[in-house]
């Protein structure tokens, strides 16, 4: 893909995630062990009712979702410089399936960089029903194919 032809504003779906009761156990007790993560007597306990996965857990399966679409439709892979906002914004259970998309919402070349430009971009992740758990906005730093 060519850096003109990147659409603005036009939700592109990466594909989808199924959190297991296993993977979330198996995330949270290595990079994010609250109790709500890896204890089921204390997730059901505490104000989520039951287990959830870690928001890491969710970002990290968007990160994986974005890479394998960018190899798998030869999109523009880029370098990120950081996140500009990043949201959790209901919990993620086991069982719950997690559609990702990714939408740019603009992109400019690089006066500094010649050969790279700058994208912005949305991540959104929904649950099956519907709901928005995961955002996340930031830029990618993007090298522009000729």
């Amino acid at each position: 893909m060519r850096f003109d032809d990147i659409p603005i504003d036009q939700p592109v779906a990466i594909g989808t995630h199924t959190f297991t009761r296993e993977a979330i156990l198996e995330f949270a007790r290595a990079y994010d062990p609250q109790p709500f993560h890896t204890d089921e007597a204390e997730a059901e306990a505490s104000h989520y009712g039951g287990l959830i996965a870690s928001g890491w857990h969710t970002a990290a399966a968007w990160m994986r979702l974005t890479v394998d679409h960018a190899r798998t439709h030869d999109t523009l892979a880029g370098i990120s410089p950081g996140i500009d906002e990043i949201r959790w914004l209901k919990p993620v259970y086991p069982g719950d399936t997690i559609s990702y998309t990714n939408t740019v919402r603009s992109k400019r070349l690089l006066a500094s960089r010649p050969g790279w430009a700058i994208i912005h971009n949305e991540a959104i992740g929904t649950n099956q029903a519907g709901d928005v758990v995961y955002r996340m906005i930031g830029p990618v730093l993007v090298p522009v194919a000729g």
